[in-house]
C-alpha cells in the first residue's frame, strides 16, 4: 500500500511540476532586414556569445529574454550555458573590453516588438508567440 502511495505522489510531482521546454518550443526570430531564412546552431551560439556579428554579410544584434522557460531552453540547447553562466561570460567580456551585454527584454511580446523595429536584431521567443512583423528563422 505504501509503495502505491509513493508512486502516486511521484506521478503527481512529475505531472504538476515545472515543464521543461525544449528547442522545439522556441522560435528564433529576426528583423526582416536579415536576409537568411536558415541559421545553424553554431552560428546562433557565436552570435549570442558575441563572437560573430553578421549572418550572410549582414550585421546582426542579439536580443535576450530576461528569464522564463524559453530563455532557459534557448540557453541550454543553443548556448550550452545556464543563465548564471551566461551572465558571468558577459561580465568577462565587459571586463576585458571585448564585448557588452545584449539587450534584455521582459516578455516575448517585447522581444518581437524590438526585433521588428531594429535592423539586424535576432532573438528568440516561445513557439506559441505571435511573430507578426518579424521573420522566423529555421535552425539547422
Amino acid at each position: 500500500m505504501k509503495h502505491t502511495a509513493y508512486l502516486l505522489v511521484a506521478a503527481a510531482v512529475l505531472l504538476l511540476g515545472p515543464r521543461r521546454v525544449h528547442a522545439a518550443d522556441v522560435k528564433v526570430i529576426a528583423n526582416p532586414s536579415v536576409t537568411t531564412k536558415l541559421v545553424s546552431a553554431d552560428d546562433l551560439k557565436e552570435i549570442f556569445l558575441e563572437n560573430k556579428d553578421s549572418l550572410d554579410g549582414a550585421h546582426v544584434e542579439p536580443v535576450l529574454l530576461k528569464s522564463g522557460s524559453a530563455h532557459e531552453a534557448f540557453l541550454s540547447e543553443y548556448l550550452g550555458k545556464s543563465d548564471v553562466g551566461l551572465q558571468a561570460y558577459y561580465r568577462g567580456l565587459i571586463f576585458t573590453g571585448k564585448g557588452s551585454i545584449p539587450k534584455k527584454m521582459e516578455s516575448d511580446a517585447e522581444v518581437v516588438a524590438y526585433v521588428a523595429k531594429t535592423r539586424g536584431a535576432i532573438g528568440y521567443v516561445r513557439s506559441t508567440t505571435d511573430t507578426a512583423g518579424v521573420k522566423v528563422l529555421s535552425v539547422k
